[in-house]
């Protein structure tokens, strides 16, 4: 395999889980996503909530002057202010709907094209229809609002039943609402993340061949699913980490089949984007440490390819 990645995807990394204490909008933003603009190891950056325009306006300078691709998500905002898109409950949908919009204005003033978010706790089988409905008409607000500033939307599927136990979810279910979505707003589409593949119960090829015509993002990471570990759900520990599912062989398999299904792809005008999404997981671990153990991974599956 050419072993310029580069040539086949926008390499990223979420900056808010590399850094976990920016997650609530404050903390040494600056500085990190300075860290991360500065190595020429990464095309692309994920960023999130950032509470202060005028650390916002920094960040910008950073990235355009380091010349770095830029996704937001808005994950860390929807699960830390306990949003559900498909609430049953109008009042709670719509604040929902409110908290994705702010994130939309903020990635347009940081230059990103598309606001990755997920979708809110499964209520179960007799609610499910009802849900999804809710959840439809929430992100037909929030992409005609996202089209008018040039940004476009990707769920990113969570597990149904460990940690998160999110709406969407399974990759045949995403898949079938991804595509009524985009009957209005073609941009939409999925994210998938190898973090949360074990948390489904699902496996590469099959999962992302179901997904292959609404996939527009990939994240890459590790999950437990030991009840006993202290990384257990949805944690997204270093490769390797005891008791994890994934490490060099998974990731390997996973970026095969990324291959297979075209995701991955010489020639492609517009690199898809793969992010890694790694958290430190104790106040001892060092987020430069793992970001280059990471790096470590990418470097020994890729070489296998």
């Amino acid at each position: 395999m050419d072993p310029n990645w580069q040539d086949f995807c926008t390499l990223s990394i979420v900056h808010f889980m590399a850094f976990p204490k920016v997650m609530p909008g404050d903390g040494p933003i600056v500085e990190t996503v300075q860290q991360i603009a500065e190595d020429p190891f990464f095309q692309g950056i994920e960023i999130g909530w950032i509470k202060d325009p005028a650390v916002r306006r920094e960040v910008k300078a950073v990235l355009d002057a380091n010349d770095m691709k830029v996704g937001h998500g808005a994950q860390s905002a929807l699960l830390i202010g306990k949003h559900n898109l498909n609430s049953l409950d109008a009042a709670e949908r719509q604040a929902a709907v409110g908290q994705l919009k702010a994130n939309i204005d903020e990635a347009a003033e940081l230059g990103a094209k598309r606001v990755a978010f997920l979708s809110g706790k499964d209520p179960g089988d007799e609610l499910r229809a009802e849900a999804l409905e809710a959840l439809v008409a929430s992100l037909e607000e929030a992409c005609a609002y996202g089209q008018e500033r040039a940004i476009a939307l990707a769920c990113e599927t969570f597990d149904r039943t460990v940690d998160k136990k999110c709406l969407i979810g399974p990759s045949p279910y995403a898949a079938e609402f991804a595509r009524r979505v985009r009957q209005k707003y073609p941009d939409f589409g999925l994210m998938y993340d190898l973090s949360h593949m074990p948390l489904l119960y699902e496996e590469p090829l099959p999962a992302l061949a179901t997904l292959k015509d609404v996939l527009v993002h990939i994240h890459v990471g590790n999950c437990v699913l030991d009840p006993a570990s202290p990384a257990y759900g949805d944690l997204h520990p270093r490769f390797g980490f005891p008791g994890g599912e994934n490490d060099v062989d998974e990731l390997t398999a996973f970026l095969k089949a990324l291959f297979e299904i075209g995701y991955l792809a010489e020639g492609k005008q517009d690199k898809p984007w793969v992010g890694f999404e790694v958290k430190p997981q104790s106040e001892a671990e060092s987020s430069t440490e793992l970001i280059e153990a990471t790096k470590d991974v990418w470097r020994r599956a890729w070489s296998r390819l």
